[in-house]
């Protein structure tokens, strides 16, 4: 009996973290997540994993399992669930945010607490839950025991000494496993580059408190909603100071409130308030945590940088804290809020001028020492870019793991009699985007989008008597993002267009004489303008 882990998303990337888990023909999810668009993908909201694969067999498709309730890891689920309606299972505070994104969408989805080192038997899966700290509460890894020994999933994980909640990653429990003979290991790769071990959580608290300390006038902390860590540290900080506080933004208020009614957050009596009471106390006196940390362009923080708040407006006595770094992808956004923020003349901190923010993923020597504790015969790096999957894998050989390959997304993992092998692009795997409402692999269309960004549109009108030849109307070119030489070109375009059609043989095909003004303009503008625009030629019979 094979068992096999197939990669949907996030290798290679982050975000979009998605694989698969087939025993005896039966398949399990493990995580659903969405990444955010890169600024080439225009007008695209959200990017998804491509569930091609689970669709095809929605007979085997069992259940789903989330190691945390980070949106990489569960923000693609109602896409899915739109589809197919099978089990959930995760631990309370993930289940709960899966719940509300969820939700929003008008599926109801059957939804399982499952508590940390219980063992769960869902058909042909039995696997269990193991706390790891990262960057949200109720985080963990998952180990599957299957015919071919035990597959143990890291999730994202580091080794904080010093965790907010005081659960930290619980190596006892994962030595144990590993000394009952763990057959593969998936590990977090975010941070396999960077040397040493990534600071305590506690570390970004006592900084904090420093800021909000010296602050002369109304504090604004914005941070992930789901990084519920660093939203208390947040509202320690402030309230240390003898400030009231308000939460702004959709997820922030989501996810405080489940937060705060599983008890994971601790808001003290009497400390928040509503923003429109807030606004209306000294400045000195109150603080703002929100959304915003990755410059969305319409998140809280963001409008409030662009002037464009509907309650908020800054003053030169603001201290903004940004309390995250940007994901790969949001440099530019961050960086515009950045300086939108100078330019309203507050004190910016930030993770690159100031220690407000650390990482949730494990770092070289943090990887090593879980390599040790597990001692798995073989190691896959996951979650992350390439490179930083490439150099996990370099941790892995270093630290003498028999079998240590690197996948990517699309190549699937049999196990089967003791072997190891590795199926590349075995499964679809590609992109699929949220544009609106729209889901679908559209490639082409950002292709589309990518050449009107670069070399804009042209777009020619002609009224011709089909039956005759004869003109009536036009030709009349529109141009935009082309060129400035509007005039000059647009004649010659004319003239062109003109001279290519006058000879055409009657009566005229719609489709030729569409065919023949779009080349005629084309190669015009290539010989002229060393510009290839996209041409849309649009015909009116008269």
């Amino acid at each position: 009996m094979s068992v096999k882990i197939g990669f949907l998303g996030g290798l290679g990337e982050v975000g979009r973290n998605c694989a698969s888990i087939e025993i005896d023909g039966d398949v399990a999810m493990i995580d659903c997540g969405l990444m955010f668009p890169d600024d080439d993908m225009h007008g695209v909201d959200l990017v998804l994993p491509d569930f091609a694969s689970i669709l095809a067999r929605k007979d085997d498709f069992n259940c789903i399992i989330l190691t945390h309730g980070h949106e990489d890891h569960i923000g693609a689920l109602a896409f899915l669930l739109r589809d197919v309606s099978v089990p959930i299972y995760g631990t309370s505070l993930t289940i709960e945010f899966a719940r509300a994104r969820i939700e929003e969408y008008g599926i109801t989805p059957d939804l399982r607490v499952v508590e940390q080192y219980e063992w769960v038997d869902h058909g042909p899966f039995r696997f269990t839950f193991i706390p790891v700290s990262h960057s949200i509460p109720d985080a963990s890894g998952i180990a599957f025991d299957t015919p071919e020994g035990i597959v143990l999933h890291t999730g994202d994980f580091k080794l904080d000494p010093t965790p907010i909640d005081g659960v930290p990653t619980d190596l006892r429990s994962f030595a144990t496993i590993g000394k009952q003979g763990v057959r593969l290991l998936l590990a977090d790769s975010t941070n396999a580059e960077r040397p040493g071990y990534v600071p305590s959580e506690v570390t970004v608290g006592e900084r904090l408190d420093e800021i909000v300390s010296h602050a002369e006038g109304r504090v604004i902390v914005a941070c992930f909603a789901s990084h519920v860590h660093r939203v208390q540290q947040a509202i320690n900080a402030v309230v240390r100071d003898g400030r009231k506080f308000a939460f702004i933004g959709r997820s922030m208020l989501r996810n405080s409130d489940i937060a705060a009614e599983l008890g994971v957050l601790d808001i003290p009596d009497g400390a928040l308030v509503e923003l429109h009471d807030l606004i209306k106390m000294p400045e000195e006196e109150t603080a703002i945590i929100s959304t915003g940390s990755q410059g969305e362009p319409f998140a809280a923080l963001s409008l409030m940088a662009a002037t464009e708040h509907r309650s908020v407006t800054l003053s030169e006595n603001d201290t903004v804290i940004i309390s995250a770094t940007p994901i790969p992808g949001n440099e530019t956004r961050v960086s515009r809020v950045i300086n939108n923020l100078y330019r309203a003349g507050v004190s910016v901190f930030h993770g690159r001028n100031t220690h407000v923010h650390v990482s949730g993923h494990a770092a070289a020597e943090e990887l090593k020492t879980f390599y040790n504790a597990v001692r798995p015969d073989a190691m896959i790096p996951v979650h992350g870019e390439y490179r930083h999957m490439v150099a996990n894998a370099a941790l892995g050989r270093e630290m003498r793991i028999p079998e240590v390959e690197v996948c990517q997304d699309g190549d699937v993992v049999v196990l089967e009699d003791g072997d190891m092998r590795i199926e590349r692009q075995a499964i679809p795997s590609g992109y699929v985007y949220v544009d609106g409402t729209e889901v679908g692999e559209a490639d082409t269309m950002i292709r589309d989008r990518r050449h009107l960004a670069d070399d804009g549109v042209l777009i020619i009108t002609v009224g011709m008597n089909l039956t005759t030849g004869e003109i009536l109307i036009g030709p009349d070119v529109d141009s935009h993002g082309v060129t400035t030489d509007e005039d000059d070109i647009h004649a010659l375009i004319v003239e062109r267009v003109k001279a290519s059609i006058e000879g055409m043989e009657q009566p005229i095909d719609i489709d030729v004489l569409r065919r023949r003004i779009r080349n005629t303009a084309t190669r015009a503008m290539k010989k002229v303008a060393k510009r290839r625009p996209v041409v849309l030629p649009v015909v009116i019979e008269v």
